[in-house]
């Protein structure tokens, strides 16, 4: 159980193939695969997501740990995830970075102390930010004019978009408004109440203003609100963006001089797995990490925990653009087949590194997450 980006069917055809079990698939947007696996660990045996949703899962006792021993890879796996940063000198960025949330500790909390178990395995990442039509927008410079601040400007009223994700969208919506100079925050990744009353304050009125067109649930939600001119800027995650670009919208996936807002996928097991389920279950999980899936999700432009092995399965124009940040010498497909990148152009953002030395904030489940998700939903039924 997972969300429509990363349980595609032509990986589940391949596992299956490959693995030789059967794989079923239940995509849904995050809030309510969440909410489900959060409330019925029956209702899965593998979730797959992202790592604001493992302190949810761990405190309902929806997921067991993991068995480093049991994953082939392990040793692969690069830095982001064991240490929170990609280089020594990166930016760790604001609230939980992954790292804080993998290894469980001897008195069953999760923290960053490396230890034999896991809560989760590591794989899919990416920075994310918004996504805007240069048609309607004028193109800004990455890292220097680019701002979350846009997706409160009055310029783009009754054209923007949010993602309808308490634990993502609170973060996007932050940021504009620390960016726009209309409030500051002591530390974004831990809002404090009355921080969440005004930030709430601030959105609540901007919808009172006819601001915001929608709130997106799911990837190919978003994709819609572009082709339909409903929007001109929103949150977005890349394989919208993508998929925009491989239906000839010009959408550019912003750089923030604010920095990104980042997540880590997380592969994790159900506490009520066991037996063959759960032997079936782990060699799964070393699947994704076996070099197809990460060569696979390059091309919807995301990054893997082991990026070294899928490497000979991609193209040297594909790893050159979608991991090092140079331009691509052909034309390249995305992962359904279009073109979702033309010759010359270069990935918005730059290099693997580069985008994951530019942390504004991680996803995270605040300590007031109760709190901002009962404002959440003032806001969109007000």
């Amino acid at each position: 159980m997972g969300t429509h980006v990363t349980l595609q069917e032509e990986l589940r055809q391949r596992a299956m193939r490959e693995l030789g079990i059967n794989v079923e698939f239940t995509p849904m947007g995050s809030a309510a695969v969440l909410q489900k696996a959060a409330a019925n660990p029956n209702s899965f045996d593998l979730y797959e997501q992202w790592s604001d949703s493992i302190n949810i899962l761990w405190q309902a006792g929806a997921i067991q740990p993991l068995d480093i021993d049991r994953l082939n890879y392990w040793q692969e796996i690069n830095p982001l995830t064991k240490t929170g940063k990609i280089t020594p000198e990166a930016s760790i960025g604001a609230g939980d970075s992954p790292n804080k949330l993998l290894y469980v500790q001897a008195d069953g909390s999760l923290g960053a102390t490396p230890t034999k178990q896991i809560s989760f395995m590591p794989y899919v990442h990416n920075v994310d930010s918004f996504g805007y039509n240069t048609n309607f927008i004028e193109q800004g410079i990455p890292y220097e004019t680019e701002s979350w601040a846009w997706l409160l400007d009055e310029k783009n009223k009754g054209k923007v978009a949010l993602v309808n994700a308490p634990t993502i969208g609170i973060f996007d919506a932050a940021l504009a408004a620390q960016g726009k100079g209309l409030m500051r925050f002591n530390d974004i990744g831990n809002m404090s109440i009355s921080e969440i009353d005004q930030l709430f304050a601030i959105l609540l009125e901007k919808k009172r203003q006819g601001h915001f067109a929608g709130f997106w649930t799911s990837v190919p939600q978003s994709v819609d609100f572009m082709k339909m001119k409903r929007v001109n800027i929103q949150s977005m995650f890349s394989p919208g963006v993508s998929a925009c670009k491989g239906q000839g919208i010009p959408v550019v996936y912003a750089s923030p001089k604010e920095g990104y807002r980042a997540w880590h996928g997380v592969m994790c097991l159900s506490s009520n797995t066991q037996g063959h389920v759960k032997d079936a279950a782990y060699e799964y999980m070393n699947w994704w990490l076996s070099g197809y899936p990460g060569a696979f999700i390059a091309r919807q432009g995301y990054y893997i925990s082991n990026p070294e092995r899928s490497q000979p399965l991609m193209s040297k124009p594909e790893w050159d653009y979608w991991y090092e940040g140079k331009a691509a010498s052909i034309d390249l497909q995305g992962t359904d087949g279009k073109v979702s990148v033309k010759a010359g152009q270069m990935r918005d953002g730059g290099s693997y590194i580069k985008r994951f030395s530019n942390i504004a904030v991680w996803n995270t489940v605040m300590p007031n997450y109760d709190y901002s998700l009962d404002k959440w939903y003032e806001l969109l039924n007000s």
